[in-house]
């Protein structure tokens, strides 16, 4: 039976009143997967109108017995997961692993939100005299759009309704259209754990229809993205109008620098999941490979060994899924046939896999290892989000690998593999990015700061500090004294 999904609006799923829907597919098989709702202007406005009413009374509730409504959701998602866990593998393609691994960060994220329920405190300050004090609140900011991305749909929603909830702003969600289900499953979460109407609501639709209409609407107040980077500046702009708070977490392109003194076996495996973890449709994913000389080809070697192990196809029995959707697979392959055109060498992969016939219209790229590439080819200047890397050879000079590492317009994530205290610590100070992993993988913590430096975003999200994103900062002023004016400049000034 073919699946169809409403819109959520003011506690309802209600039919787009364009009655318009758009086709899913299905990432594996290239099959249509089911239809969901295209929202118009109309249903836009219907959704913030609910937010907006409904927030006037969610901010009202101590912030205990909002994390009542959050510990609620919890429980539901925890008794249903296997069913968000196979929609992230049909809808996704994530294997199963993955999937499993999405669902734990879903609770992980709401958990730790809603423990900050007694934990989002303001401050009382001296005034200018000593009868004088400034009460300092933090207040929620209104409603969130909160746009989130494909590549991990049920954790990003969960990252951003969290902190916008327990703050005690209200949400208006817009997913991908590439994954409009896993959305829909979680709001569908939210109407059963009793969440007051217009608290969440759900738009799905076309970017170009509705996009700028929503990033530029006088009642949002906050908007928080996870996305590309050009479509961040394009939000930048259309906000600018109406002033929106902007919480931005865009693209990446992670060096991933391996020293002579590295323990290659760990740098290899931490390299598998940098690089292959979600097909590399990760923001975080490892896309600039730098080696030392000295352990250059020993390295690259035990990485395609490592590589060649991966088994690829159908999620519930892989190590690897399919790319999104058509579009990412010509874009990824695209990159492979222009770096190859520039010189650049293919030591294993590229192209589709041999896979049985249901999956062949699936969109799968191998796994795929270059070299010989250079640091202005396309190819390590841009977004890659797809398996695939290529390496550098670089020499003894540490101060030019953090030069390279830093020549980029991204900074988000970056990753180091060395023994050398002093390199470690110096790499700390001196690569620009938001996170640097040092002999570790990822990906980042619930409790850490995800932010990103330069195109890679503003702002953040997670632990405390991202929690404080969704509040402002009100002060109240109070003169206690038997005469608030003595001393005071005010006019007339003659007599």
């Amino acid at each position: 039976m073919e699946k169809i999904q409403e819109l959520f609006i003011n506690g309802e799923w209600v039919k787009p009143s364009s009655e318009e829907y758009l086709n899913k597919y299905n990432p594996s098989t290239g099959e249509l997967y089911g239809k969901f709702a295209a929202a118009s202007k109309e249903d836009v406005d219907r959704a913030i109108d609910a937010a907006y009413d409904a927030q006037k009374k969610w901010e009202k509730l101590t912030s205990v017995e909002r994390s009542k409504y959050l510990y609620r959701l919890i429980d539901l998602i925890r008794q249903d997961r296997e069913s968000l866990e196979n929609l992230l593998m049909d809808e996704v393609g994530k294997p199963r692993k993955e999937a499993v691994q999405e669902v734990d960060g879903v609770l992980d994220q709401l958990q730790y939100y809603a423990e900050f329920a007694r934990k989002i405190t303001g401050d009382v300050v001296e005034g200018t005299k000593p009868e004088r004090v400034i009460f300092q609140y933090k207040v929620p900011y209104g409603v969130v759009l909160a746009i989130t991305p494909w590549n991990f749909p049920a954790a990003m929603i969960a990252r951003k309704i969290g902190p916008a909830l327990i703050t005690g702003n209200t949400v208006v969600l817009k997913p991908s259209s590439d994954t409009p289900f896993v959305a829909g499953w979680i709001v569908e979460k939210v109407r059963q754990a009793g969440f007051p109407p217009g608290t969440v609501n759900l738009i799905t639709g076309k970017g170009s229809v509705i996009g700028d209409y929503m990033t530029s609407h006088k009642k949002i107040s906050v908007i928080t993205l996870t996305g590309e980077s050009r479509t961040g500046v394009q939000v930048m702009k259309s906000a600018s109008s109406i002033m929106a708070k902007l919480i931005l977490e865009l693209g990446g392109k992670a060096p991933f620098i391996v020293w002579k003194d590295a323990d290659l076996e760990l740098a290899a495996k931490v390299l598998m999941w940098a690089k292959y973890w979600n097909a590399g449709q990760s923001c975080i994913a490892a896309e600039r490979l730098y080696v030392h000389e000295d352990v250059y080809d020993k390295f690259l070697n035990l990485f395609i060994e490592k590589t060649k192990t991966l088994k690829i196809g159908e999620p519930r029995t892989s190590d690897m899924g399919p790319l999104i959707n058509d579009q990412q697979l010509k874009k990824v392959s695209g990159f492979v046939e222009e770096a190859v055109n520039q010189g650049a060498k293919i030591l294993y992969g590229g192209g589709k896999p041999q896979l049985p016939e249901r999956y062949s219209k699936g969109f799968f790229y191998m796994p795929t290892i270059l070299t010989d590439v250079k640091q202005d080819m396309r190819i390590f200047r841009e977004e890659i989000f797809g398996p695939v890397i290529g390496a550098m050879k670089v020499g003894d000079d540490f101060d030019e690998v953090i030069e390279l590492a830093n020549d980029s317009d991204y900074g988000l994530a970056s990753y180091l593999f060395t023994k050398d205290v002093s390199l470690a610590m110096k790499a700390a100070r001196e690569i620009k990015f938001g996170e640097l992993y040092i002999n570790m993988p990822g990906p980042e913590a619930t409790q850490g700061y995800h932010t990103g430096f330069r195109m890679s975003g503003q702002a953040g999200e997670n632990s405390r500090y991202g929690v404080e994103e969704y509040v402002k900062v009100k002060n109240v002023y109070i003169d206690y004294s038997k005469d608030p004016t003595a001393g005071e400049v005010i006019p007339p000034y003659t007599d």
